[in-house]
């Protein structure tokens, strides 16, 4: 579904991506890991469109990201930000909606809610949340109205980045929860960045092990504490000691 070969991307003399290679087949929840600041969400942004690599080449589908039609292309992507990214002045079901009334999937507002309302109820909402703000909503409400926008479209590619950033470990298990399930159903191809070793261990087909600007380890979820790479071994298991250097 998705290929990355030999991507570079470079911000001023800040080398971000230096060659990354990557497969997401169609279908597989793909989970990128790294520390904070090694181009994993760079790498989103790239396949997304919303970043442009200095080299190499994207391609979904075997097209070509940089030479597709933007609106046709997005489309396809559903996503969940790490913040929630929910828009204050909209109740909760016109942010579920937000895609479905407007552009290219616009629906008529009954029919929007009415979808809305249903995505809610899926991420375990009761509709009488549909008309609240977002600032009424606990942190871990927000991030189930951020994970039903992301599938209210019914996207062919989900996105999640950080998805249990700021959340206790109850609520991540939850989410984490929701998310396996959500793909699963949906047959849905996924492409998760995150540091949380448990929602790597619930969520992932695959694993990917970005550091310094490429891809150090790739395989099934299953082969991480046996993979015999120092950079996995040493950010998995979160040793001091290791190839990776700490910054002090």
């Amino acid at each position: 579904m998705i290929q990355l070969q030999g991507v570079h991307k470079a911000f001023g003399r800040n080398k971000v991506l230096r060659g990354v290679d990557l497969t997401v087949p169609t279908g597989e929840s793909m989970v990128i890991i790294g520390g904070s600041g090694t181009g994993k969400s760079v790498t989103l942004k790239c396949v997304l469109g919303l970043v442009t690599p200095d080299a190499g080449r994207i391609t979904l589908d075997g097209q070509d990201v940089t030479r597709a039609d933007r609106d046709a292309f997005l489309a396809r992507f559903g996503m969940l930000f790490q913040g929630g990214a929910l828009f204050d002045s909209l109740s909760v079901w016109q942010n579920v909606a937000f895609r479905l009334l407007r552009g290219h999937a616009k629906r008529p507002k009954a029919e929007a809610r009415e979808i809305a309302i249903e995505k809610l109820r899926r991420v375990g909402l009761k509709p009488e949340v549909a008309d609240l703000f977002p600032a009424e909503l606990s942190g871990g409400m927000q991030k189930r109205v951020g994970l039903a926008r992301a599938i209210a479209a019914e996207p062919e590619i989900i996105f999640f980045d950080e998805p249990t950033t700021g959340l206790d470990p109850i609520m991540a298990g939850v989410i984490n929860e929701l998310i396996r399930e959500i793909v699963v159903e949906m047959g849905a191809t996924a492409m998760t960045i995150t540091h949380d070793m448990t929602s790597v261990r619930a969520i992932a087909d695959k694993v990917a092990m970005l550091h310094d600007g490429v891809i150090k380890w790739t395989g099934p979820v299953a082969g991480m504490d046996q993979s015999g790479d120092p950079y996995l071994d040493q950010f998995i298991h979160g040793r001091a000691e290791g190839p990776i250097a700490a910054v002090r």
